[in-house]
């Protein structure tokens, strides 16, 4: 009996213990289970996966509506800034041109005051010559009825 033969019947002892103990069913059993849960696992990913998929296109859809929802806000700001801007450019000009009738209206009075100081002051001097002219020339009776006549005449002209 040599070695070999030993090492023969160990090796049928011990597949003899293994098919007694069902080490080979344990071991299917244990990587039946281990594949389960690795299927498990992965369906779980893919489930995952699919959630994240469906938030992230969620988030860019928002984000879309954001961005348009931005750019809606800018248009409007950008009308009402224009709308603004003509409403007091035109305020402006109705200041200036009132500024400017008013400037005008100032300027035409002015020159019928100083028309009128001239007026009155070309009287006041032509009354002063007939009274130093018919100072001269006629006694104090005729010089009376003259400048009442020359008065009237004047005030009837202004009037």
């Amino acid at each position: 009996m040599d070695a070999s033969f030993f090492a023969l019947v160990a090796l049928v002892l011990f597949f003899v213990l293994l098919a007694y103990l069902k080490v080979p069913g344990m071991m299917g059993k244990a990587l039946d289970e281990r594949a389960d849960k690795i299927r498990d696992e992965l369906a779980e990913a893919k489930r995952l996966r699919e959630e994240a998929q469906h938030l992230l296109a969620e988030y860019q859809r928002k984000r879309k509506e954001a961005e348009a929802e931005a750019a809606a806000i800018v248009a409007a700001a950008e009308r009402e800034a224009a709308a603004l801007t003509a409403e007091a450019k035109q305020k402006t000009e109705e200041f200036v041109a009132r500024r400017n009738a008013l400037s005008e209206q100032k300027i035409k009075q002015a020159e019928t005051e100083a028309v009128n100081a001239v007026r009155a002051a070309a009287v006041d001097l032509a009354i002063a010559a007939a009274e130093k002219v018919l100072a001269k020339k006629a006694d104090e009776a005729v010089q009376q009825t003259l400048f009442r006549a020359s008065v009237g005449e004047v005030k009837s002209r202004l009037n």
